[in-house]
């Protein structure tokens, strides 16, 4: 077993390794595995692509539900209906103790993975595309890296450095998008609230990382689900809509907790399993272009060559970020 803050040097040194570790602990398996040159059988890559399909729809369903619902109720309902799939799964594999007996840290996790993040993603898409929210969550990684060597002192190598300034200068293309239409103060704000929100993903990344090695990830997802559902009830029935929304609104709800959330998380355990956490998070890759899609095809999102370009930055920060794009040779490191 690695450790996750070790600073000895390693024959191939690599964040990727660092930041699949860090996915791992969120869904509990925080013993690293070596990397798998296995090929991937057919099933794998129908997951693979089932997975990045249902993931990208969750903002789709998010600008269909949002407006109607109001952020907050609409993740209320998001994270019990979560809660409610996989609370029954938990108790049938016995992780409940686990929950109950580190409810604390479980407790900062739901705020800073669920529960708050959750609710600026809705904010968000009232004035935004389905397809830039996702193409802005897929700076995660790069929070993540300066998280983690700004608090836990892990090495970041220059090669991240650059990544991480190539995903911002995407960022900044797709901010300034001239395609982009200025509704106000609220349109304004909804890109600082998706960062601030994918700043609070990384946070958590690296609390889980860091401060529940050994926790099962059934265990953090059911918990978080349980204090988000809590912690959101108050406000959920204050800004509870004042007419009962179309039934293809409660399909998106529904989506969106027992499919995307439930089933999402069900799927991404069994693909780590399977194939190791290194390859489950290539779907950090598929998600921004099946979101495209769903937006375009359902929601007649327009698809800009300047949305493309920044995607194409975004994600090339990310390969270069988690070490995806990296050189044979080992990188040089910033301490």
């Amino acid at each position: 077993m690695r450790s996750f803050n070790s600073r000895k040097p390693v024959a191939q040194p690599s964040f990727f390794y660092h930041y699949a570790g860090y996915y791992s602990a969120l869904v509990g398996i925080c013993c690293l595995e070596p990397f798998s040159m296995n090929r991937l059988s057919a099933r794998d890559y129908f997951d693979l692509l089932l997975l990045s399909a249902i993931w990208g729809s969750s903002f789709l369903f998010l600008r269909i539900a949002s407006p109607v619902l109001g952020p907050i109720f609409l993740i209320e309902m998001r994270v019990l209906s979560g809660f409610l799939v996989l609370f029954p799964l938990c108790l049938l594999l016995g992780k409940y103790r686990e929950a109950l007996r580190h409810w604390k840290m479980i407790f900062v996790v739901s705020l800073t993975n669920m529960a708050v993040p959750f609710c600026l993603f809705a904010y968000a898409a009232l004035n935004t595309s389905a397809g830039l929210l996702s193409i802005l969550n897929a700076t995660v990684p790069f929070f993540t890296a300066i998280i983690a060597f700004v608090f836990y002192k892990q090495r970041l190598p220059l090669l991240a450095i650059g990544g991480m300034l190539m995903g911002f200068l995407g960022v900044a293309v797709l901010v300034f998008d001239p395609s982009r239409v200025d509704y106000g103060v609220e349109a304004r704000l909804a890109v600082p609230a998706t960062l601030l929100a994918c700043v609070l993903y990384g946070a958590a990344l690296n609390l889980v990382a860091h401060n529940m090695r050994g926790v099962s990830g059934m265990a953090i997802t059911t918990g978080s689900l349980f204090y988000s559902s809590i912690l959101l009830a108050p406000l959920a029935l204050w800004h509870q809509p004042e007419q009962m929304p179309q039934l293809s609104v409660w399909f998106s709800v529904l989506a969106l907790g027992v499919l995307c959330t439930g089933f999402g998380f069900i799927l991404f355990y069994r693909l780590i399993a399977r194939i190791g956490s290194q390859r489950a998070i290539m779907t950090t890759y598929l998600i921004p272009l099946f979101s495209i899609l769903w937006g375009n095809l359902f929601l007649a999102e327009n698809i800009t060559l300047v949305m493309l370009f920044g995607c194409m930055l975004v994600l090339s920060g990310v390969g270069m970020t988690t070490g995806k794009l990296a050189l044979t040779k080992p990188p040089a490191t910033l301490r």
